[in-house]
Formats: C-alpha cells, sequence, structure tokens
C-alpha cells in the first residue's frame, strides 16, 4: 500500500485549491475532497463550499503557504540569475553569430527592455544608499 499525505495542494496561479486525500474506503479507492482554496499573495484561506476548517486543516494550509512562498522567492531569484546568463548569452550571439537581418529584428526591443531595466536598476540603487546614509546619519 503507498502511503500518501493527508493533503494535496494542487497548484493555481496565485496560490492553490487543497484537497483532503481519503484511502480509508471501501472501494480502496484514492478519493481527493476540495477543502479549500488558498491565495498566497494575500494570504487568504477559504474553506470550499460549507465547509468547516479544523485546527489541522488551517496549520497544514499556513505551513505549505510559507513553504511554498519559499519556494517561489527561490525561483524568482533564480530567474534573475538565468536571465544575467541570458544576456551574456546574448551578447555572445549579437558579436558572433547574428546577422544583420536578426539584430534588425531583435535591437530595438532589446535595447528598449535593457534602458528600462538600467533605469529601474540605478533608480532603486539610489534609493537603497539614500536609505542606508539616512539610516547612518540617525545612528550617530
Amino acid at each position: 500500500m503507498i502511503d500518501l499525505p493527508d493533503y494535496y495542494f494542487r497548484i493555481r496561479e496565485n496560490g492553490a485549491m487543497v484537497f483532503r486525500v481519503d484511502t480509508e474506503n471501501r472501494q480502496r479507492r484514492i478519493e481527493m475532497d476540495q477543502i479549500a482554496v488558498v491565495n498566497i499573495r494575500n494570504g487568504e484561506v477559504k474553506p470550499h463550499g460549507d465547509r468547516t476548517l479544523s485546527e489541522t486543516d488551517i496549520a497544514t494550509i499556513r505551513n505549505w503557504m510559507e513553504e511554498r512562498r519559499k519556494v517561489l522567492s527561490f525561483r524568482d531569484l533564480d530567474d534573475i540569475h538565468r536571465a544575467i546568463d541570458h544576456l551574456n548569452l546574448t551578447a555572445q550571439w549579437a558579436q558572433s553569430r547574428a546577422t544583420d537581418e536578426q539584430l534588425e529584428n531583435v535591437t530595438d526591443a532589446l535595447l528598449l527592455a535593457m534602458h528600462d531595466l538600467r533605469c529601474v536598476l540605478v533608480r532603486k540603487k539610489a534609493d537603497r544608499l539614500t536609505k542606508s546614509r539616512q539610516e547612518a546619519g540617525e545612528a550617530e
């Protein structure tokens, strides 16, 4: 017999649908009973239908939400590191293999995207430096 978890979380765009897993029935089938919908962004847990969630349900859901936020945060940063790699590969491609036609196709979009990114990064860096200086001034 497979040892299944008591809960299953079907991932959605902003969270998950939560199911209670039941294998203790007469047909020995796996049954999944939806008990809630959760929203990672705002922390909302909505019981499904007229259900009342137990303390165990709520604790399990909150724990899953915390772990899911950690996974998503890691993925966000990993995606940015991959974007840096892609920018480097794009520079190498543009320098060594791209045809004039290919460059014409992508140059304006790349320049605008890089300009936008640079503006955001410079502004955020300046904000952090200003904040750091203000905090250092308050500490003195």
